[in-house]
């Protein structure tokens, strides 16, 4: 076993030095790889040697290389020396993460590093923090919350046959990520009062609108539950007025979460902290270090103004717990267990930990600065180029635009655009994706890899323009 782990050390530095020469979306068929993996478990055990030159030869190859550089897709998902190092110690040490007791350093690290995440993204002292996986899971855990002050008694008697439960609904805009929709399922709140919002010119809601869709779902008898407010929408990076909303929800007496997954990393630039006016009201707030902290997949941190009401919605201790929980009612530490779904729980904050030690709050302000200075670079370059316009301000590290050369009409520049967005990635230099704004095709870029350089953003945009002349 020492000899595997120094061979996958030997690797994994192989993989970080080589990644950049690699090509980014794998050359692969639907069930390729399928067909080259035994349908059947092995009934006896193999060597780590073949399994390891499998790892090369089967799974690598299939791999799209979101740690590359040119990787400028969806939001950054980037690796560094620190959280690799975390990730292999949390992998040795596996530890359960779920009670004081079961593992007093892996609670009260978990404690600290959601202090320093809340200190350096300027959230006030009076939220609170958990870590879960995703945005996804805090939305949810949120609007429980919600719910069960609103319903009551959701947790003891559900909903399903009450006649005393109003029809809830929860409102986005029309930029706000799907996983409100998933959220409204699994909480039997149903899809279809998921509101969304229209927004306006700059891709942000519309705080009249919001206003007048909850009043007007309050004269036809539903309940006006919560407002997901956004700051950094998936596609643009777009803003919402916050303070606005948060006025709105206080009038109407609905729960205010906000989603800055990816947009609470600016609070580390004290020059656009304007951008997170208005968090301070809100009931809760997502902020995914994974996204643009530089940790590595999965880590998002939900921060809640009274943690108690999520304790009192998701604490249960069965017998078989009993002499390893209690600890926050003893004075001996918080249990992490008591505030969601999950029971068993990954040593996340290790990873964590070591990255915000390794970078510091300078290192990391430096990087998202530079991120967001690349943006503006790859902005002045498209306002620069006869045939091609931005669709969207930039307020952060996402650039969205299109190519629109005169005598197509939509369609034909949609298809344009798809066709652009296809032959770029197929190259395999760079990666990019594409979204809609307004009904129309644009291309998306999303800089934040630690490792992207000017270099790369210049190599993206001479492949789209390669592109868009064929």
């Amino acid at each position: 076993m020492r000899d595997a782990l120094h061979r996958m050390a030997d690797w994994a530095a192989d993989y970080r030095e080589t990644i950049e020469d690699r090509t980014i979306v794998p050359a692969v068929a639907p069930g390729e790889l399928t067909a080259r993996i035994p349908a059947s478990p092995p009934d006896r055990g193999e060597p780590l040697e073949r399994i390891l030159g499998d790892l090369d030869s089967v799974v690598i190859p299939g791999l799209l290389h979101w740690g590359h550089p040119a990787f400028l897709g969806y939001f950054g998902s980037t690796s560094n020396g620190p959280a690799l190092l975390g990730e292999i110690a949390a992998a040795a040490l596996n530890v359960s993460a779920m009670t004081w007791r079961t593992s007093p350093a892996a609670t009260e690290l978990e404690t600290v590093v959601l202090s320093w995440i809340r200190q350096m993204v300027n959230l006030p002292e009076t939220f609170t923090g958990v870590v879960y996986d995703t945005a996804s899971t805090a939305v949810l855990h949120a609007l429980a919350v919600a719910r069960e002050g609103a319903a009551g008694s959701v947790r003891a008697r559900g909903i399903a046959g009450r006649s005393d439960v109003p029809v809830c609904r929860v409102y986005a805009s029309d930029q706000a990520h799907s996983s409100l929709e998933k959220a409204m399922i699994v909480l039997g709140l149903g899809e279809e009062n998921a509101v969304r919002v229209a927004s306006d010119a700059a891709f942000a809601m519309s705080a009249e609108a919001l206003a007048r869709a909850m009043d007007d779902d309050a004269r036809r008898g539903f309940r006006p539950l919560a407002v997901v407010a956004t700051v950094g929408t998936t596609s643009t990076a777009g803003v919402d007025p916050v303070a606005t909303i948060a006025g709105i929800c206080r009038a109407r007496g609905a729960w205010l979460h906000v989603d800055a997954a990816y947009g609470g990393a600016i609070g580390l630039l004290p020059e656009r902290r304007s951008l997170l006016e208005g968090v301070e009201r809100a009931d809760s707030i997502v902020v995914n270090p994974h996204k643009w902290l530089f940790v590595p997949l999965d880590f998002s941190a939900l921060y809640v103004r009274d943690p108690a009401a999520l304790r009192r919605l998701f604490a249960l201790t069965p017998e078989y717990l009993r002499g390893d929980a209690g600890g926050a009612a003893e004075g001996v530490g918080v249990d992490y267990m008591d505030y969601g779904i999950q029971l068993g729980r990954r040593f996340r904050a290790l990873k964590a930990w070591m990255t915000f030690r390794a970078f510091g709050r300078e290192g990391l302000t430096a990087r998202v600065r530079e991120h967001c200075r690349l943006a503006e670079v790859l902005g002045g370059w498209i306002d620069l180029e006869p045939g091609f316009e931005r669709s969207a301000p930039i307020t952060m590290s996402v650039v969205c635009f299109r190519c629109a050369p005169q005598g197509l009409d939509e369609d034909a520049t949609d298809r344009l655009n798809a066709s652009i967005a296809a032959a770029v990635n197929a190259a395999g230099r760079s990666y990019l994706t594409r979204t809609r704004l307004d009904g129309r095709v644009v291309l998306r870029v999303g800089i934040g890899n630690i490792r992207t350089t000017e270099t790369h953003v210049r190599t993206l945009w001479d492949e789209v323009r390669r592109a868009a002349r064929r």
